[in-house]
């Protein structure tokens, strides 16, 4: 699962344990008015400018996303949009469940500042904390994968109490093959942070490739070996659950040990260290601790979610259309705003240390202007064409035109949470690079609670056939409530983030999103994509409707005078020029 893409709630992640969690966007470093980095002290390792690392990463995470999504549309047409799908859907949640709840919470929140602060403060550049750090997350992983291979049917039964005796039988099946990976998500998480420490973006971003292919094979190999037929949980034999299950562990190993190399080459040598006194363990556990909170309320409402979509019956969007469908938003939020996140974590933490207020600010409002810029129309892409992405991304062999039809609403309704979500995390991030993990943590307690109150109360309300909308419904609201509290409480910490500007900036794109969204409606009754038709038929309108959105939103933002749209175009001409 590609996630986390980071993963959803959440990559994904508010992701799903999704393994391509890092993407990126052209910064132009000449729209960054502040310094990057204090030139009183450099950083040695720095390869490049923000705008070359990020541009370098965008390609990366192109092509990391495209083969991702690849990779879950081959595995949505090999075993179905229900209960086989749902099954392995779930069963794959586990691991990276349970590595967030360990290391993925605390990695960019936790880690990464303090390895920065490390580098800068220790005489040997944080070297030996980082081996003592990476010693004592191993000893931690390899126990807990034990523990969790041994509880594999306790889980099943947490997110599929309701489901049928052979789905939790499959689920179980799976989850033997698949909780191994927490120990590979682990090691990926902890090199992927060592190694954006030290200002080397591109293996995190290119390696998921490696795990992309694998899966993508896998899924081949078994339509190949085992046909396309739409099958039940009952009819999976061992060796089909063997191929599935040991195919998902061969990915994230790939992925993970490709990393190593990367992490030599910065220099970084690994040695056993168990003095972990010197890791300043009391500092650790009270940041972690409350960052453990807030991955723990997340995933108790992943369980939730999952036991509820778990309830659909056959031909109705559950587990597997739900996740798709996360993975598109996913998609879009990793290429934007993963990609801000990633490439000034380091700066803002550096920032941090140094008390420089004003310039942790510069990026927070920088960043949240541009992420809602540029996602807006992608946002109204989902929307106005979710029945024609539907068919023309997920639809074939095992993947039918009801398991479409009932993906075009859950997607409709996600566009809409795309803003919300990358916004609310480009918050949390700011947060994470103060080493303040308590706010967001207690920020997520009414948040979460909102959330599940909303769901629950749908579930209750109408039939077991809508689930799934009510579920995205209810995370678009509580992404918006997390990101009002977040804004409020941070203006005490750095004081101003630019708020009239981040309002004319959101103002301007939602001015131009409404226009795009009529114009695509246009299109789409001209075109009569809003009947379930053939894939070419699909591909043609989504290829037109999406053209049609994004011309005439780029138009109407250019003729808004939309400050960051120019500051893209510019860096394009720019880079074109060279």
């Amino acid at each position: 699962m590609n996630p986390p893409e980071r993963l959803p709630i959440d990559d994904r992640t508010a992701r799903l344990p999704f393994d391509d969690r890092t993407a990126a966007l052209p910064i132009d470093e000449a729209t960054v008015a502040l310094p990057l980095i204090d030139p009183s002290k450099p950083e040695p390792e720095t390869r490049g400018t923000a705008a070359s690392n990020s541009a370098m990463m965008a390609i990366g995470s192109l092509v990391s996303r495209g083969t991702g999504f690849l990779r879950t549309a081959v595995m949505a047409m090999a075993l179905g949009g229900f209960l086989v799908g749902n099954a392995y859907t779930t069963a794959q949640v586990f691991p990276g469940m349970i590595y967030e709840l360990l290391i993925g919470g605390i990695m960019s929140s936790v880690l990464v500042p303090m390895i920065v602060r490390a580098r800068k403060q220790d005489a040997d550049r944080g070297e030996a904390y980082t081996q003592r750090l990476l010693t004592l997350s191993l000893i931690v992983l390899g126990i807990t994968t034990v523990l969790a291979i041994l509880c594999a049917p306790l889980l099943a039964l947490a997110y599929a109490s309701k489901a049928t005796v052979a789905s939790k039988d499959l689920i179980t099946a799976l989850s033997y093959l698949m909780l191994p990976t927490i120990f590979f998500y682990g090691l990926s998480g902890l090199c992927g942070a060592i190694l954006n420490a030290r200002h080397s973006f591109a293996a995190p971003v290119w390696t998921p490739i490696l795990n992309n292919l694998v899966v993508i094979g896998t899924g081949v190999f078994y339509m190949v070996t085992f046909g396309t037929e739409l099958i039940l949980p009952g009819q999976m034999t061992r060796t089909q659950v063997l191929v599935l299950g040991g195919g998902f562990l061969l990915g994230i190993v790939t992925q993970a040990l490709a990393l190593l190399p990367a992490l030599r080459r910065t220099g970084f040598r690994f040695k056993v260290r168990t003095d972990f006194r010197k890791l300043g363990l009391r500092h650790l556990g009270r940041v972690g601790g409350w960052m453990f909170c807030y991955v723990i309320v997340n995933q108790l409402a992943l369980m939730l979610l999952f036991n509820l979509l778990n309830r659909s019956p056959e031909g109705k969007a559950g587990a597997l259309i739900y996740n798709n469908v996360f993975l598109l938003l996913m998609m879009a939020h990793g290429i934007f705003a993963v990609s801000i996140i990633t490439a000034l974590l380091p700066r803002m933490s550096a920032a941090a240390v140094d008390g420089r207020a004003e310039e942790i600010s510069h990026y927070l409002s920088r960043g949240i202007r541009m992420v809602t810029v540029l996602l807006a129309p992608i946002a109204v892409i989902y929307s106005v064409l979710a029945l024609p992405i539907s068919v023309a991304l997920f639809q074939g062999f095992a993947f039918t035109a009801q398991a479409s039809e009932a993906s075009r609403w859950v997607l409709l309704v996600a566009g809409l949470t795309l803003v919300p979500m990358s916004v609310s995390q480009l918050f949390n991030f700011t947060y994470y690079s103060l080493q303040d993990t308590k706010t967001p943590a207690l920020i997520n307690l009414p948040v979460v609670s909102l959330r599940l109150s909303f769901q629950l109360a749908w579930f209750a309300a109408t039939t077991v056939a809508v689930t799934a909308v009510g579920m995205m419904i209810g995370n678009g609201l509580s992404f918006i409530v997390a990101g009002l509290l977040s804004a409020m409480l941070l203006r005490r910490r750095i004081g101003r983030i630019g708020l009239r500007g981040i309002s004319v900036a959101m103002a301007k794109a939602f001015v131009a999103a409404i226009i795009a969204a009529v114009a695509g409606l246009l299109t789409v009754y001209l075109l009569d994509a809003n009947q379930t038709a053939s894939k070419a038929d699909a591909w043609v309108a989504m290829i037109v409707g999406s053209i049609v959105i994004c011309g005439v939103y780029g138009l109407v933002a250019l003729a808004l005078r939309t400050q960051e749209v120019n500051d893209v175009l510019g860096l394009v001409r720019r880079k074109l020029g060279r």
